[in-house]
């Protein structure tokens, strides 16, 4: 990585934190993006070289996820029943949630609690399914057109995952359940009709 590459990394990292703590603070509609920047020691102009909305800050950190679910599902063994698999795959932004509690549990709030965040969330979820579904079609050697187990079996997954996400939420702090915890007593309710392929 170079120099330049390393600074803009580092640029927007304060541009996300800053921009995390002023949320969790004051609310995400009171915080203007001149106060993002300014709370940075930047520009405007420069926080919109990073982000191309205040939204985009907080969204940021969902873009991985899918492809981390997805590549987690891919690398799975071939023989694995889907439940387990799906299981791992949904499991690893969670288990990143549960790890860096302090710093997710307020985002994650944030988002379920404002709507145009929460709308951004449910595009993000949506792509993610199809993530999911294709790979899941791929190691049931299923045709995506013609089946309809694949979409079904990621959008069990993936609502057993929000479901999880929003009752982490609500319970944390309060001596609340783990999230892996969570997902796995979900599945386990889940998983005969996942593997009645």
């Amino acid at each position: 990585m170079t120099l330049a590459q390393r600074k803009r990394e580092l640029v927007a990292t304060e541009l996300t934190e800053t921009a995390l703590q002023l949320f969790a603070h004051r609310g995400f509609e009171a915080v203007t993006v001149d106060e993002i920047a300014t709370a940075v020691g930047v520009s405007k102009r420069t926080f919109f070289r990073y982000f191309a909305s205040k939204d985009d800050v907080v969204v940021q950190f969902l873009a991985g996820m899918g492809a981390d679910m997805r590549a987690e599902l891919a690398a799975r063994p071939a023989g694995e029943p889907p439940s387990a698999a799906l299981l791992h795959a949904v499991s690893v932004p969670l288990a990143a949630c549960g790890d860096h509690a302090e710093r997710t549990l307020p985002v994650v709030r944030l988002i379920l609690r404002t709507p145009a965040l929460l709308a951004r969330f449910l595009e993000h979820e949506a792509g993610w399914r199809e993530e999911l579904a294709g790979e899941l079609a791929v190691r049931l050697g299923l045709d995506p057109a013609d089946s309809l187990y694949p979409r079904l079996a990621a959008g069990m997954a993936l609502t057993a995952f929000d479901t999880v996400l929003r009752r982490w939420s609500e319970e944390a702090g309060a001596g609340g359940s783990d999230p892996l915890v969570l997902i796995v007593r979900a599945f386990a309710q889940l998983a005969p009709a996942l593997d009645a392929v």
